[in-house]
């Protein structure tokens, strides 16, 4: 995968690409389309896309035919950025390159388990077993190994060489020589089998069949390549779950009527009506109506947006309060909706990926096998050895070189390292995120919702002389029960709490924009901003004036309440910080982490939020494309960069994160966006997930020396002419239980929580 920057200048094209089974796919592709003329192009191989930027009027079929010359297939995608709460119909079916190796898998299970079987145990050797084992490992080896094969042509005709050439080479010359044994060798008479002994002596090998090793190598290594496929798939779930947010259906005004129409059908200028919990179904203007409106998906913002009349909203944010009517000013793809959709797009489509490390060593490994066959054949027949004899050396040296065990060192891992990680609440998407957790230095953490819980709650009480407690609360509280706002919910919540039942209040009215009113217990209350009871000639004492000040200025929401003619005190209400937060800060500086804050809030509540967990940098007031900016920038600075947030407003910069995790109790869209999702929603699962995936991507590579240091120790054995079935087949089992015997390691990782 190429980590040049995403191409720019004039028009720009994107095509999905298919057949790219490694990261030197992708480098072909890119280096391909780079020699055109005014072209500039990078391909991403785990989203299967490639951009290009190209001049004006450059026919898109030039770009495909190219991409096709080089052996993979190329197309527009079906959908661009469509209104909120379109499909994908591309989704719609499901992905036929997967459902192709899904029943290549399963075709070789069947047909590989007993071929295997009959290899290693001789009880099971009848008769004609030797055939039977031609009979199921021909179709996996020429079949199911298809993908190998042809990737393996294309490296080919490109003079490179990778795990495909590695696995190709192997698995054909096993079955071919196999061929040769049974119908010229003695490897075909009734009643052969390959005892159970493990001498080694020269032989001339047409006794010897190797289809065990074929068909094992094509199954395992099919069975990690459709995980890793399936895991690579979820890229493009995080615009379907972004676009799916926006409100499927809207009430337009229509002669003075309500006309239920679909929002794509929706016009600029259209007036519509949002009624209290709905969506807003698009971008646009308020023309009647006062409300209370949930905007946390885009400002990260935790307090609601008190709007009415001239005030703009935004499509998919959430209406908490009164009834409004709407004036649409943008729909479809101009919606900031849609062009979040489009800022996740591209920071996953420019996001850089690392190379596969089996694909790195088997480009070296490769030619090395090959020339060490070659020479093997040579120094036979210049010893004065037979011909089939010379060839029983290079075919073994060829069949041992194709590690089994390579296919299990990726998967096997993975497989115990998310289990393990699922039972922590850590879900990790694929082997490219191991990667990037290496090499993280810094992790850019989201406040609302991640640091702090993301909702308003009780947090102060500040009374006149004489007033107590429970009095402020129960009356402040009977009177916001009777309110659909978020704040007041928070207060009514906590009243319960401390005193029990609330009473039912009489008169209840809303003030607009200021609070409300009624008569609780045949008293007058009133409850909002200072301003509603200064309204009734009610003023706080200078006292509880500098308590209501010094809230304020920490970024807290503050509601006054008064009843029976007389100012009675204030309640302070505020996102409140995750108790585990401050223990979670601590770890990620323990693992060699730079904790970086990042809010739409403002700074006076980052800023102090920050100082309560021992976070030293802070950047607030950002809104979600400046979020993206953010991450950019460190990641120009040389930093490489995880990002750990939880809302829709978080998705684009946690897709162009280096490493993105999602609080599981935030959004689907950032859940979709991330690399790794925190299921608890408690921030010390993050120092866990990175201690976790560290831990795997080392058990991967120790997986991968094993898996190849087997075989290379027995190259020089087969180079002898002394390798028979039984050894081969022990080499290949070896390997393998070495292999997923250090995989089962990781079931011993332990959370920084249990420690």
């Amino acid at each position: 995968m190429s980590t040049s920057a995403p191409p720019t200048g004039g028009p720009g094209f994107e095509l999905e690409i298919g057949g790219m089974t490694c990261a030197s796919c992708a480098n072909r592709i890119e280096k391909k389309l780079n020699k055109l003329d005014g072209v500039e192009a990078t391909v991403n191989y785990a989203t299967e896309k490639a951009k290009v930027s190209v001049p004006e009027g450059y026919d898109p079929a030039l770009l495909i035919a190219e991409v096709e010359k080089t052996g993979y297939t190329a197309a527009l995608p079906k959908l661009k950025h469509a209104p909120a709460g379109a499909s994908d119909p591309a989704s719609d079916g499901e992905d036929t390159e997967l459902t192709q190796l899904r029943h290549r898998l399963i075709g070789s299970i069947l047909l590989t388990v007993p071929v295997i079987a009959m290899a290693m145990i001789p009880a099971l050797q009848f008769t004609y077993w030797q055939w039977a084992s031609l009979a199921l490992a021909a179709p996996v080896i020429i079949w199911a190994a298809w993908p190998f094969h042809r990737a393996a042509w294309t490296n080919l005709k490109h003079g490179t060489a990778t795990m495909d050439t590695l696995i190709s080479m192997g698995t054909s010359v096993a079955l071919l020589w196999s061929l040769y044994a049974l119908f010229f060798g003695t490897a075909g008479v009734p009643g052969m089998t390959h005892p159970f002994e493990f001498t080694i002596a020269p032989s001339d090998g047409a006794a010897n069949i190797y289809l065990e090793v074929g068909a094992g190598v094509t199954m395992f290594i099919l069975a990690g390549r459709y995980f890793e496929k399936r895991s690579k798939r979820q890229a493009g779930a995080a615009l379907r779950a972004l676009l799916e947010l926006g409100a499927k259906e809207v009430a337009v005004l229509r002669d003075g009527a309500e006309v239920k129409i679909p929002t794509s059908e929706l016009q600029v200028g259209d007036a519509f009506v949002v009624r209290p919990g709905e969506k807003i179904a698009t971008d646009g203007i308020v023309v009647s109506g006062t409300s209370a409106v949930d905007a946390s998906m885009l400002t990260g913002e935790s307090v609601p947006v008190e709007v009415g009349e001239g005030d703009p909203v935004t499509g998919a944010t959430v209406n908490a309060g009164g009834r409004l009517v709407v004036r649409a000013t943008r729909i479809g793809a101009d919606t900031q909706l849609a062009q979040m959709a489009k800022l996740v797009e591209d920071a996953q489509t420019g996001k850089a990926e690392v190379q596969r490390l089996a694909d790195r060593i088997s480009g070296v490994f490769v030619p090395i096998v090959i020339v060490i066959a070659v020479v093997a054949l040579g120094a036979w027949l210049g010893a004065g050895f037979p011909v089939t004899a010379a060839f029983t050396a290079a075919v073994a040296v060829l069949v041992i070189a194709c590690p089994c065990a390579l296919g299990l060192a990726t998967p096997t891992a993975l497989l115990v390292g998310t289990g393990r990680g699922a039972q922590l609440g850590i879900l990790i998407k694929g082997p490219e995120v191991l990667e990037s957790t290496r090499k993280v230095d810094t992790v850019v953490l989201d406040k609302t919702g991640t640091v702090t819980i993301g909702k308003m709650a009780l947090v102060d009480v500040a009374t006149e002389s004489g007033v107590e407690r429970a009095d402020l609360l129960r009356f402040a509280g009977a009177l916001e029960d009777a309110s659909e706002h978020p704040i007041a919910q928070a207060i009514a919540k906590a009243a319960t709490q401390e005193v029990g039942a609330l009473p039912t209040p009489e008169d209840f009215a809303n003030v607009v924009g200021k609070g409300v009113q009624g008569i609780v217990d045949g008293i007058p209350v009133v409850v909002g901003r200072e301003s509603l009871l200064a309204d009734w000639s009610q003023h706080l004492s200078p006292e509880v004036a500098r308590a209501k000040a010094r809230a304020e200025n920490e970024g807290k929401t503050v509601v006054a309440v008064g009843w029976d003619g007389q100012a009675r005190g204030i309640v302070v209400v505020a996102d409140t910080v995750r108790p585990t937060s401050a223990e979670a800060i601590r770890g990620l500086k323990e693992i060699g982490l730079t904790p970086v804050l990042l809010t739409g809030d403002n700074e006076a509540v980052a800023r102090q939020i920050a100082a309560e967990v021992g976070i030293d940098e802070v950047i607030a007031e950002v809104l979600p494309k400046d979020k993206v900016d953010v991450i950019v920038r460190l990641q120009q600075e040389g930093r490489t960069v995880a990002m750990v947030g939880d809302g829709v407003n978080d998705a684009p910069a946690l897709a162009q994160a280096d490493l993105g995790l999602a609080m599981g109790t935030g959004t689907d869209v950032a859940i979709e966006a991330s690399d790794i999702t925190l299921v608890r929603g408690d921030l010390r699962a993050a120092v866990d997930a990175i201690r976790l995936s560290r831990k795997t991507l080392s058990t991967i590579k120790t997986n991968l020396f094993w898996a190849f240091a087997y075989n290379i120790a027995a190259i020089p054995v087969a180079a002898l002419g002394m390798l028979n079935p039984m050894l081969a087949g022990a080499a290949m089992a070896f390997s393998s239980v070495f292999v997923v015997g250090n995989s089962l390691r990781l079931r011993g990782f332990r959370s920084i929580t249990a420690q």
